[in-house]
């Protein structure tokens, strides 16, 4: 089918630059890269919506509190290292 494509100047560059490295008639680069662009949109499953599981940790010993992580942190396993 004999179409007219408006590209942008970056992919139509990007394109020419591989049908020269390719040494292949621009057409040919523009549908194969067509074609792989559909199959990969049609291979990508849909994501799970991402689930935060919340947990008891316990009582934690005396003088630790978990609000302020970094202190906990250095209280646990010392100051940091440089």
């Amino acid at each position: 089918m004999r179409t007219t494509l408006t590209l942008d100047d970056d992919v139509a560059a990007k394109l020419k630059a591989e049908s020269r490295r390719a040494g292949r008639p621009f057409r040919e680069v523009v549908n194969e890269t067509l074609r792989r662009g559909f199959a990969h949109q049609r291979a990508r499953r849909p994501r799970q919506a991402f689930k935060v599981v919340v947990r008891d940790l316990g009582n934690l010993r005396p003088g630790l509190s978990l609000d302020n992580i970094a202190e906990l942190i250095e209280q646990v396993e010392g100051p940091l290292q440089r």
